[in-house]
């Protein structure tokens, strides 16, 4: 086996990605070794990339949709064994022992470890990760199919199957992006009636073809009057980052309905106790997964023909696909195809 390997790395915050050749790594106690097959580049990367994530130890390979083969593994794991299909996404471990672990709530961990920020990740040949990191990744997904959904993916599959949403329910997904178009996926799969909320006459297409059974333009009119007129939404997906909108959606909700919001807007959203009160309303943050949810993710999209679609990008042009998932024009989620 070769000891070097390639790797892109983030050498300090606000520099460019750097290919470099490095020592492949070792796996140590609890830990694997994964021989990378594809990594999703996904927004959060540019947490890391520009220096907007403390705590970071530079430098660092980024990367937390992860997918390829067990290539090795370190004393005491006894859950894998070199061969199998693995993926890691942003949930990287955790501390087993603070509040939050002893009652089971690990992506809520104190100590949360984020694979790519508290390690590094999978813009790599190789990468080292914690054995309860790993999600089973099913025969039937292929590597680059598999990447984005350990982010985009279980961040909307999980938060739906948790939204106390159940089958016949308006639920609906605000903008047709890398997490909306799964959005409007799983929710047409897991049985609600579906609504996608996006700009432009043009994206009615788009939406009918990914699964939603109504469509609002929300450069036309009012989406929240729009979303009453069909009843009123029990959940809406909130999933790309525009305060301005959030905070008008909250009137589409119906009775006992809830915002989940999974862009982060950097602003804060402003709302009246009005709009939540009278109708008993609630806005509910939701932070993508643990490796099971991972795993139970990936199966469910096996099962039921969940797909990304995505822009593939060699490891070497690991810039170029940053580029391109920054500049909003990718379609709709990039990844880098390492072997």
């Amino acid at each position: 086996m070769a000891k070097t390997m390639r790797a892109v790395v983030v050498e300090k915050p606000g520099s460019a990605f750097k290919l470099m050749e490095r020592p492949v790594p070792e796996a140590g106690r609890g830990q694997v070794r994964i021989a990378v097959e594809a990594c999703g580049i996904c927004h959060s990367d540019s947490f890391l990339k520009e220096g907007h994530s403390p705590g970071v130890t530079y430098p660092r390979v980024p990367g937390h949709e992860v997918v390829g083969r067990v290539d090795a593994v370190g004393d005491a794991v006894t859950a894998w064994k070199p061969g199998q299909r693995v993926g890691v996404g942003w949930h990287g471990g955790h501390c087993g022992i603070c509040e939050a672990c002893r009652a089971g709530d690990f992506i809520a961990c104190q100590f949360l470890r984020v694979c790519g920020f508290s390690y590094d990740g999978g813009y790599a040949d190789f990468m080292i990760a914690p054995q309860e990191a790993l999600a089973a990744v099913p025969d039937a997904l292929d590597p680059a199919a598999a990447a984005p959904l350990l982010c985009a993916g279980v961040t909307t599959f999980n938060s739906l199957r948790n939204s106390g949403a159940r089958a016949g329910d308006l639920v609906a997904v605000q903008a047709i992006g890398g997490l909306g178009h799964l959005g409007i996926q799983y929710s047409r799969k897991l049985g609600f009636r579906t609504v996608a909320l996006s700009r432009g006459a043009e994206k009615r297409a788009l939406a009918q073809e990914l699964g939603a059974h109504e469509y609002v333009d929300t450069d036309q009119g009012d989406p929240a009057a729009a979303l009453q007129k069909l009843g009123g939404a029990k959940v809406i997906l909130a999933t790309a980052p525009s305060a301005q909108l959030t905070a008008k959606l909250i009137d589409g909700l119906a009775r006992n309905g809830t915002l989940v919001l999974l862009g982060a807007a950097p602003e804060p959203i402003q709302f009246s106790a009005l709009q939540l009160i009278g109708k008993r309303r609630r806005i509910l943050g939701w932070p993508s997964g643990t490796s099971r949810d991972s795993e139970d993710t990936l199966a469910f999209s096996a099962l039921a023909g969940v797909a990304s679609r995505n822009e593939i990008f060699p490891l070497e042009n690991a810039q170029e696909g940053y580029d391109r998932m920054m500049s909003n024009k990718a379609r709709f989620r990039v990844v880098l195809q390492v072997r």
